[in-house]
């Protein structure tokens, strides 16, 4: 029987709604994929577990009895804490030990893990998941739905200070997630969203799933669900982790993993050229220009929607003016960014959240690009056409510096003198609040935001009026309007017209310049496969295997 025949029969309007827009080619096959996972019911089309889907194969390639591999990874930030964790090699470590209830794949499709299902409302304000059954963590204890809503509830209240909080804020509070038995848990949403499962799949890193009397101290025992424990952990050095042989779904294929962390990515390039390393976690493309061409390396490009947002202040100051704004937007040539500054390992960005790869990006809305013309005119009619002095303030990090200068050359040619100030990550962030931070209180400046499966936490924290990121000090009802009949719509034409109608209003305005969105690339040496980061900073390293030394 026909998969399609047997979701209409049994469908919502949604998923019906879902299956027209298919039909009608307003969605390719693999958007489609992507709205069947989220909504719950891709199962007849072939969404089984990750984990599981590996069984067999791996069946006839048994786990090796003596296999390692060793993982090259910038230094964790700090303590390996699950709720306040941000950065690339914590995430790392995280995913080897613990797991998320869905895993947001390449393609942005999620699969099940430690939920094996999940169903919305007629409205998406409640989200109702089935926990998977006979799962254990390290220590013994068998995982129930009672863990996963201590855990979504523990990230969703405030007071615990959790990274999380950016996600979930405006979406789901503390009190808002509750087991119904041993196997189901309900989410009751502030208000509808239609992307909820993102928020606690692997897009949202800090929701691992913890045990419910989890209390602190998580790197004395990596205590997880997942397919490596831990061996051994030395602070700011090195951290190694053996096969978990009670795993519930299929055993890795390695028998440990190290992970030996560095200050610098100079010095990892190094270290596998010259054969001490395996795989390196991730590179920018700035200082790894020689691995991109070393032909005993292979490189792991993966689309992704990280990208690095210049903010411009709208509430005082020469940018006021959203003319001033668009100007500045209007003298960068993004393409030659591209093939530039990133060797053709990122796509252009139209300044908006709204990167190439997500379903609901509207692609009739038209391309910015450089135009030095425009931009001297739009100068002139804001009453500046000498162009002015002005400040840029950034971080020391990858590309960042390099981007900046960039920025202050085509800047020059429109008549607008601006002074870098390069700072150091803890000087420009501060203490992340309004009043005490070079990042939020700056008139002009660069940050990073890492890879998310949707734009929702970006179009809400950095462009919300009430964002605890905005930087641009951006407030607009009808973009507040706009973002919040986007995140409520369950079905795709919805998505793709609030979408679009954001799009278009970023133009209009320009608070931000997202000028490109940066492939996340990773290196393994030469006889290593099955290697498979995500973009978000997870590396699953459960199918990897040595073919040859």
């Amino acid at each position: 029987m026909n998969p399609f025949d047997t979701i209409r029969r049994r469908g919502t309007a949604v998923e019906n709604a879902v299956i027209d827009e298919y039909f009608a080619r307003r969605i390719g096959r693999r958007e489609f994929l992507r709205y069947a996972a989220v909504l719950g019911f891709s199962a007849p089309l072939a969404a089984r577990s990750p984990r599981l889907a590996r069984a067999a194969a791996c069946a006839a390639s048994p786990a090796a009895p003596d296999s390692a591999v060793t993982v090259g990874m910038s230094v964790p930030a700090g303590l390996i804490d699950p709720l306040i964790v941000g950065d690339t090699g914590g995430i790392c470590l995280l995913s080897q030990c613990a797991e998320y209830l869905a895993v947001s794949d390449p393609d942005l499709r999620l699969k099940p893990a430690l939920a094996e299902s999940w169903q919305p409302s007629a409205d998406g304000s409640v989200w109702t998941f089935k926990i998977r059954r006979n799962v254990r963590f390290h220590d013994g204890r068998t995982l129930s739905a009672h863990d996963v809503a201590a855990t979504i509830d523990r990230l969703a209240d405030p007071a615990n200070g959790s990274i999380a909080l950016s996600a979930f804020a405006g979406t789901l509070s503390k009190g808002g997630t509750r087991a119904l038995d041993d196997a189901t848990v309900e989410f009751r949403l502030d208000a509808p969203n239609g992307s909820f499962p993102y928020l606690v799949s692997s897009d949202n890193y800090n929701a691992v799933i913890l045990a419910r009397d989890y209390a602190g101290g998580f790197e004395r025992s990596f205590n997880g669900t997942g397919p490596f424990r831990l061996e051994r952990y030395t602070a700011k050095a090195r951290a190694s982790f053996v096969r978990n042989d009670d795993y519930w779904g299929a055993k890795p294929l390695l028998s440990r993993v190290l992970f030996d962390f560095y200050d610098n990515v100079q010095a990892q390039v190094l270290a596998i050229q010259g054969g001490q390393l395996d795989v390196l976690l991730h590179v920018p493309v700035q200082g790894s220009q020689a691995l991109l061409e070393d032909p005993r390396l292979s490189i792991v490009a993966l689309k992704s929607s990280a990208h690095e947002q210049l903010h411009l202040r709208t509430d005082r100051g020469p940018f006021a003016d959203k003319r001033v704004r668009r100007a500045v937007a209007l003298s960068l040539n993004r393409r030659n960014l591209v093939r530039g500054m990133f060797r053709g390992h990122a796509s252009p960005g139209n300044d908006s959240p709204f990167a190439p790869i997500f379903a609901a990006t509207d692609p009739t809305v038209p391309q910015r690009d450089e135009d030095l013309a425009g931009a001297r005119a739009l100068l002139a009619e804001a009453g500046v056409p000498n162009g002015f002095r002005a400040r840029l303030t950034t971080e020391r990090f990858q590309e960042l510096p390099d981007y900046a200068v960039v920025i202050q050359n085509a800047l020059r040619k429109i008549g607008i003198d601006l002074t870098l100030n390069v700072e150091d990550q803890s000087a420009y962030y501060g203490r992340a609040v309004f009043g005490s931070s070079d990042w939020l209180d700056s008139e002009m400046g660069i940050e990073d935001y890492a890879h998310r499966g949707v734009p929702n936490t970006i179009l809400m924290a950095s462009l919300g009026s009430r964002g605890t990121f905005n930087a641009a000090h951006f407030k607009n009802p009808e973009y507040d309007r706009l973002v919040a009949s986007y995140i409520a719509a369950l079905d795709p034409a919805a998505q793709r017209a609030s979408a679009g109608r954001i799009q278009r209003l970023l133009l209009e305005e320009t608070p931000v310049i997202t000028a490109y969105f940066y492939d996340w690339l990773s290196v393994t040496a030469m006889g290593v496969s099955g290697v498979r980061p995500t973009a978000a900073g997870q590396l699953d390293l459960s199918e990897t295997r040595i073919l040859e030394r």
